[in-house]
């Protein structure tokens, strides 16, 4: 296992550099990425290709590949995002307020970064660089910790990062990999006390209990999405079966897809056929409770075990409701807080589900796959909080500062 003390010791260190260096500076060092992962893309997809070919070996699922996998667009993308992240309102410094209190101090709140922040992650190349991105512009260190399955990608990836910002001035030790994939290494991170303050799982339902359980480091729980589509007895049918259509078959392996269908029994007999329709196209398998197994035939048994599961891959677990009270007491057993959409031409309804729903994201007549911070309009995102403390919802270069408290006196002290 590598010593997290010497890299948390590293960290802390360029943390203190990081913090004077001047907006100007952080933009540049992101521009000089950008330009980077544009010019050593063909070395990062030779090392994200020897990833795959172990993966698909190992019998990982297609929706696990994709996940993993990076192409010259998904590079061109990620680094298109990180040019976007340059044009975002810089929150570091920012003076909020400013008044006299009684006593004559002039008080003032401003932005400041955390520090260092620590990601451990699963298989997604591009969180490296999303999460590397919005911490340097935002001044924060980032420790990255990704899964074995991505190991050689993030070291190819987090290579060409530090190189980049090593040619602006910025120290190599602003984006940190731990390279230690192992169980252990993991709990160790999760236990770096005095050199993390703050730690974000971005992954698996797994991944994410493992972390918020054994941490000892201040942690926001992101990620986690078994998220539903409800189609009310109201519903425009067409409009419904192109709403679930995108959020559980554009990209079935993200947290915002869709992972169970909610719908109500007046509508059943009519808007099931027409789902299974479309759905067909892309050899969605269905697992459904009694009701919905008698209008579509074949399809599988649900059982609480699938209710419960975010499946990350062409599964779809139905349900038939007699009311939308009882969808919303399906989704508070088991709804992980992430994104609920109601499809509905009834105001009533719409209303009583955006306020009866407890979730990051709540739509009405809409996919939930626009919970993204692109979509939000914050660039790129560090995570989707599905917590309520500090942040909720996607995260962005917002969610990576705190405040500090400035007084400016002329001698007071306190009576």
């Amino acid at each position: 296992m590598v010593n997290l003390t010497d890299i948390g010791e590293r960290g802390k260190a360029a943390s203190r550099f990081l913090t004077s260096a001047n907006a100007e500076v952080r933009n540049r060092a992101l521009a000089a990425i950008a330009a980077a992962l544009r010019r050593e893309q063909q070395a990062i997809l030779r090392a994200n290709a020897q990833d795959t070919a172990a993966a698909e070996n190992g019998g990982m699922s297609a929706a696990f590949l994709d996940r993993l996998a990076l192409t010259s667009q998904r590079i061109e993308e990620i680094a298109a995002a990180v040019e976007k992240v340059i044009m975002l309102p810089d929150p570091v410094g920012r003076v909020d307020g400013g008044h006299t209190l009684p006593n004559g101090l002039r008080l003032y709140k401003t932005k400041v970064p955390f520090g260092v922040v620590g990601m451990i992650y699963e298989a997604r190349p591009n969180v490296t660089v999303d999460a590397a991105a919005l911490c340097l512009k935002s001044g924060n260190v980032c420790m990255l910790r990704g899964s074995k399955e991505a190991i050689r990608s993030n070291i190819a990836l987090v290579g060409v990062m530090r190189a980049a910002i090593a040619g602006v001035g910025l120290p190599e030790d602003c984006i940190l990999l731990v390279g230690d994939t192992t169980r252990e290494g993991a709990a160790a991170m999760m236990t770096l006390r005095g050199y993390l303050d703050l730690l974000i799982p971005r992954g698996g339902a797994g991944l994410i209990r493992s972390v918020v359980e054994n941490a000892t480091v201040p942690v926001i729980e992101t990620g986690a999405g078994n998220c539903h589509t409800y189609v009310d007895s109201s519903a425009d049918l067409q409009m419904a079966v192109k709403i679930l259509e995108n959020a559980k078959a554009s990209r079935p392996s993200v947290c915002n897809a869709c992972e169970t269908l909610l719908i109500h029994c007046d509508m059943a007999a009519d808007f099931l056929p027409l789902a299974k329709a479309a759905l067909d196209r892309y050899a969605v398998e269905w697992r459904g409770c009694a009701r919905s197994r008698e209008i579509l035939p074949g399809i599988l048994e649900a059982t609480e075990e699938d209710y419960a599961t975010e499946y990350d891959d062409y599964i779809l677990a139905c349900r038939v409701v007699d009311s939308l009270e009882e969808a919303l007491a399906h989704i508070a057993r088991y709804s992980t807080g992430h994104s609920e959409c109601i499809v509905t031409d009834s105001y009533a309804h719409a209303q009583a589900f955006t306020a009866g729903v407890d979730a990051a994201a709540v739509y009405v007549n809409a996919s939930t796959r626009f919970t993204d911070g692109g979509c939000f309009g914050l660039g790129a995102e560090i995570g989707i909080s599905t917590q309520k403390l500090h942040a909720r919802g996607p995260m962005g270069l917002e969610a990576l500062t705190t405040d500090k408290y400035l007084l400016f006196g002329e001698g007071q002290v306190r009576k």
